[in-house]
């Protein structure tokens, strides 16, 4: 069982990438395979709207390095993406990685039956993280992809998924922030969440 985190922020290692890591150690700890892929550490060059994929389940730029993402993607049973918000919406990053993903897509969905997760992160208590999630999910569920909430059935509903937030509180007038994603313990507890609930998705349907 293999998970792949896609790690959409500019900002290698920081808030996005500590979610997406505390779901991959809830996998990991369950016995899967994981993997953190930063995109800012590739070349991901932009959609040219050629629409040859619209005929093959190929892509016509071959000199960068979606190639290789691909053939991760492929590879996963579960995907995660993340994101910061960026107005309401993912990041460019993000963006470019789905757009360049059409050749999954079109012809195809090549990653169908997998299962998907998502998780943002903001400045602000309201910042767009719902909106963010939304569109990582509605990518995900386009892909054919099984989407996955971060709920504990037994519990509760605490939250409408891993969206995490650095502001904490406001006293006097005075805004109060977090020094990092992994101050919120809503989010903190929902990324776990998030990461059991793919390796029991990813099991239930490798028994089926």
């Amino acid at each position: 069982m293999k998970i792949l985190a896609i790690n959409g922020s500019h900002r290698k290692g920081k808030n996005t990438a500590d979610l997406l890591n505390l779901v991959l150690e809830e996998a990991a700890a369950l016995g899967a395979s994981t993997e953190l892929l930063e995109l800012s550490d590739y070349n991901i060059k932009l959609c040219r709207s050629c629409n040859k994929c619209l005929g093959r389940p190929q892509c016509s730029i071959t000199d960068d390095d979606m190639g290789s993402i691909g053939e991760k993607l492929l590879e996963a049973d579960g995907i995660v993406l993340g994101s910061p918000v960026y107005w309401s919406n993912v990041s460019t990053l993000m963006k470019n990685l789905m757009d360049r993903s059409r050749y999954l897509h079109m012809v195809q969905n090549l990653l169908a039956g997998k299962v998907g997760g998502a998780v943002t992160n903001a400045g602000l208590r309201n910042g767009g993280q719902e909106a963010t999630l939304r569109i990582m999910e509605f990518f995900l569920t386009a892909q054919g992809l099984y989407l996955v909430d971060s709920r504990n059935q037994e519990d509760p509903i605490m939250t409408s998924g891993v969206a995490g937030s650095l502001l904490a509180d406001i006293k006097d007038g005075k805004i109060i922030w977090r020094k990092s994603a992994m101050e919120d313990e809503a989010a903190v507890l929902a990324a776990r969440q998030l990461g059991r609930n793919m390796v029991a998705a990813i099991k239930k349907l490798k028994n089926n």
